[in-house]
């Protein structure tokens, strides 16, 4: 575990990160550090995906609410869905100073030589909700369960189609996953098909494309557009004369443009009624649409306890306690196991949205009208 910077090197790098300032005409967050040799009062550097997703706006603010309220000045980047981007802001906080990262990596393979830069500093780095790979230098990992986020989605479809009460199909199913380039997509689509795949080996659900393996089925930059025009070619070529009955889709913004792509189809109608269509992260957008009849399912994940979580452990580290964790074998990203504290997801849909979503605080009732 890396050990707080030296008081000289810590005073070397405000004395770096003033001139910087000055030079560029700007102050950081709460302005120069006050107190260098103390994490009271230190900067926390916290690396974002993308402003893109609305899940990844609110994890940025929670992370900094919570890093404020411990007080901790932050720095807060997003990346904008470009690796060379966070790569970049990630060397440029550590330029800075900052005394721990909090990243949710782009690229799970490109933050190596960045982070070992960061360990040369003694920076302790916590990974944010995606495993970074291929490095030494993740000293916690902060996540839910996302293995169960897939059984989740796989239970949801049978259970809606019937198949666990008894219904022989067969259905028509198509496959959608995540990113390539991100860890919990392996994950998301093991814990999915661990339910599905005894259906689909006993032909009560048919992938009628054909596209059943992992490495068919990603969706780079979880993008939404890019998920309708694979739904768009995947209705042309295989579902002329047949209805699909259920689309498994890992992420909301994926279930949007798998739902344009089959209203512009025809479905949504009394005849060409929609299948079921999952998701996760339980976005405002994709909540509206459960309860206006269209996406079936989203798995909700409390990021407002993975905020703090990830805070936590960033607090814990630099103040020399050991932090909390619940899974210290499941997450080797290729250099080691790294150790994890998963949260714990949950099934959304039209009837228990109130209850999750309202009662827990997490949206407002007006929010979702």
């Amino acid at each position: 575990m890396p050990t707080r910077r030296s008081a000289l090197t810590l005073m070397a790098s405000a004395a770096s990160l003033a001139l910087t300032l000055t030079a560029c005409g700007q102050s950081g967050e709460g302005g120069s550090k006050e107190r260098p040799g103390d994490a009271k009062g230190g900067t926390i550097g916290i690396a974002m995906p993308t402003k893109s997703s609305e899940r990844w706006i609110d994890d940025g603010d929670n992370v900094v609410k919570d890093l404020r309220a411990k007080g901790y000045r932050t720095r807060l980047v997003y990346g904008e869905d470009d690796p060379d981007t966070q790569v970049s802001q990630i060397e440029n906080l550590i330029t800075q100073g900052v005394e721990g990262l909090i990243v949710a990596a782009i690229d799970n393979k490109s933050l190596n030589n960045v982070l070992q830069e960061a360990a040369d500093a003694n920076i302790p780095v916590i990974a944010y909700d995606r495993l970074i790979l291929g490095t030494k230098n993740v000293d916690y990992y902060a996540s839910f369960d996302n293995e169960k986020v897939g059984r989740l989605q796989g239970t949801y479809i049978v259970h809606r189609l019937g198949l666990d009460s008894g219904r022989k199909g067969p259905f028509d199913i198509e496959l959608f996953a995540g990113s390539n380039d991100d860890n919990n997509t392996r994950y998301f689509f093991d814990g999915a098909m661990s339910v599905l795949k005894p259906y689909l080996d006993k032909k009560q659900l048919v992938v009628r494309s054909g596209q059943r393996e992992l490495n068919k089925v990603t969706t780079l930059r979880w993008d939404g557009a890019t998920a309708q025009k694979r739904m768009d070619d995947i209705l042309t070529s295989s579902y002329r004369s047949q209805k699909v009955d259920a689309v498994l889709s890992p992420y909301d913004g994926i279930s949007i443009g798998i739902l344009s792509s089959l209203k512009s189809d025809g479905y949504g109608s009394g005849s060409k009624p929609l299948p079921v269509v999952t998701g996760q992260d339980a976005e405002l957008a994709s909540v509206k649409s459960i309860i206006a009849g269209q996406q079936t399912q989203t798995v909700y994940k409390d990021t407002r306890k993975l905020a703090d979580v990830a805070a936590t452990m960033v607090d814990d580290v630099l103040k020399g306690r050991k932090p909390q964790v619940n899974d210290t074998t499941s997450y080797d990203n290729g250099t080691r196991v790294v150790p994890a504290y998963l949260l714990q997801p949950v099934s959304v849909d039209k009837a228990n949205y109130r209850q999750v979503l309202v009662d827990g605080g997490y949206y407002t009732a007006s929010q979702l009208k």
